[in-house]
């Protein structure tokens, strides 16, 4: 199982992460925070709640409760990687 060990957030709804693998990159969240209707990832479109994150347990969740599977962010992380 991977699991998220660092995050921070970036300028324009990105992130950086870090994974148990050694994996890590940038994830641009923008699109999916932009088109997504659930009032939990609306209130993301702040970019100071964007900012305010931390790693908790295995995986990045923001300060209003959501969170997204390590499994996602990491297959985001390695579908945008530099080749």
């Amino acid at each position: 199982m991977i699991w998220v060990t660092e995050a921070k957030a970036l300028p324009d709804f990105r992130l950086w992460v870090r994974f148990s693998d050694g994996t890590e990159g940038e994830i641009n969240l923008k699109d999916f925070i932009a088109k997504d209707a659930r009032p939990i990832v609306a209130a993301l479109r702040d970019p100071i709640a964007f900012s305010a994150l931390r790693v908790d347990m295995d995986t990045v969740v923001w300060d209003n409760g959501f969170d997204l599977a390590p499994e996602f962010l990491h297959a985001q992380a390695k579908a945008h990687a530099p080749a």
